[in-house]
């Protein structure tokens, strides 16, 4: 683990800390007391800057283990609080509802919208329809992209067709709820990144060698040793 070198704490310890902080509804507080009665001390502040640094990078490298997702996509955004003000969390499933892409936004318009479509389409390619409620700057997105395409993409506003993807945004906001907010829109970006890795991890989502065999946590493990040179 080449990105690990030089850390004062054993990689071991960098993952169970940055684990249990995306895959559980804690604080930093929270892990650093469950650390401390296990005879390891560190600051809360310490596994902040883990988490920070790691988890991107981590589900950056999982993507190339990432099973295909279906073409028929359900997209909504959520709220996410920074700094005390609103963001907006764009993601979307399929009608498996495996997770298809996700992108935190200051801004809840036309071109967030847009940038999202962008960031699913190149990880997982042109769907046959996406479902979305009656936001008008979403439709004017997919409007946008369907002008380029030789053969448009179906567009469905039903709102009680988007159910999948609402319910999936609980198991976000249940591991976002106790951090009360996020201190920087980066560290929002970096922390959400690893809660929908830890989430596809338990929708099985990834296809490793042997991971059929393996529990949510060393699935997680086996993925940081992914994690390519900076």
């Amino acid at each position: 683990m080449h990105n690990f070198k030089g850390m004062r704490f054993p990689a071991e310890i960098i993952m169970i800390c940055i684990r249990w902080y995306a895959a559980y509804p804690l604080s930093y507080r929270h892990v650093e007391e469950m650390m401390e009665e296990r005879g390891v001390f560190l600051d809360h502040a310490t596994i902040n800057r883990w988490a920070v640094r790691f988890l991107p990078m981590m589900e950056k490298a999982s993507r190339r283990h990432k099973r295909p997702v279906g073409r028929s996509w359900r997209m909504d955004e959520t709220y996410i609080k920074v700094k005390g003000v609103w963001k907006y969390l764009y993601r979307a499933v399929d009608k498996e509802g495996n997770t298809i892409e996700f992108l935190l936004t200051a801004k809840r318009d036309t071109a967030a919208a847009k940038r999202f479509f962008d960031k699913a389409i190149a990880a997982s390619g042109l769907p046959e329809k996406v479902t979305m409620d009656k936001s008008g700057a979403n439709k004017a997105a997919m409007d946008e992209i369907n002008e380029s395409l030789p053969a448009p993409v179906l567009v469905r506003q039903i709102k009680y067709l988007n159910n999948i993807v609402e319910q999936d945004h609980r198991a976000v906001k249940r591991v976002t709820r106790p951090m009360l907010g996020f201190k920087s829109f980066n560290a929002a970006k970096c922390v959400l990144a690893g809660i929908e890795l830890m989430h596809m991890i338990r929708k099985g989502q990834f296809r490793m060698k042997g991971c059929e065999k393996m529990s949510f946590a060393e699935q997680f493990y086996a993925l940081a040793g992914q994690i390519r040179p900076a």
